[in-house]
């Protein structure tokens, strides 16, 4: 137990800039002392203590904003970041080097017993305000958006997003456990190639109307959105629909419908 608590004390200055003295996070980092009263708790509650874990989780709660049930599993160098709100189920599993920020809730979907809260991999990001409902397996390297809810397992190396959360492969790409600025909007790509297909229609019904001869597919011309100037595309019309659909197709799929 003693090598875990360093590595979660290490972990803080690797991930946190504004960390600066030892002192400073021991005292005023309460994701830290949520974990130190966790692990004490959780030890206990292994021995089959009924009353003083709850009552140590209790505690914590009141003193960090965090609540922890004694039973829940927390592996080593994992940072709970501001943490204010943050819930994490008595079933719930969390992988080593997990970041989790404010407001998050790894929580049950009902009255259901045993198993009933998500299991966390390794190196998963939990954006705040987050929601990680039922008993589903995150994977390994994962990004959850702040805000998400996700209700449906993970597989390792994805990024979720929205509500509910959906899936975004991000192949060839590794970013950074602090960089919530690049996630990506999956429905403003999908917006984007609904209203990219409903020009391209418009155009071709208009031409039809007016008997003007059809452009070939290799010169159409697309509207940049930015000027709101025609401009030559490189490829096909029928490339881009192609594009277009793998779009859309992702999106949904990665909500499950």
């Amino acid at each position: 137990m003693l090598g875990t608590l360093k590595t979660d004390f290490r972990i803080i200055f690797e991930r946190d800039p504004a960390a600066r003295s030892w002192l400073e996070v021991l005292f005023c980092y309460p994701g830290l002392q949520a974990l130190l009263f966790h692990r004490f708790a959780h030890h206990l509650w292994s021995m089959g203590l009924p009353f003083i874990p709850r009552l140590i989780s209790h505690g914590a709660r009141f003193f960090t904003g965090i609540e922890i049930h004694p039973g829940a599993a927390i592996g080593q160098g994992v940072f709970i970041d501001h943490g204010m709100g943050v819930v994490i189920g008595e079933t719930a599993i969390v992988g080593d080097y997990s970041l989790i920020y404010q407001g998050v809730t790894l929580g049950g979907t009902g009255k259901e017993t045993g198993k009933r809260h998500p299991t966390l991999g390794d190196n998963v990001v939990v954006g705040a305000g987050a929601k990680v409902l039922g008993n589903i397996e995150i994977g390994n390297n994962v990004r959850i958006g702040a805000g998400s809810v996700v209700l449906r397992a993970v597989p390792s190396d994805c990024t979720v997003v929205g509500v509910p959360g959906r899936i975004v492969y991000r192949s060839g790409e590794r970013v950074g456990p602090l960089e919530h600025g690049r996630l990506p909007d999956s429905e403003a790509q999908v917006i984007r190639a609904l209203v990219d297909r409903i020009e391209a229609l418009e155009q071709q019904v208009n031409r039809l109307k007016t008997g003007s001869p059809v452009t070939s597919e290799s010169e159409a011309p697309t509207t940049d959105h930015r000027s709101g100037r025609d401009v030559a595309t490189v490829g096909s019309a029928t490339d881009r629909c192609h594009l277009s659909d793998r779009v859309i197709e992702e999106f949904l799929g990665g909500a499950g419908i």
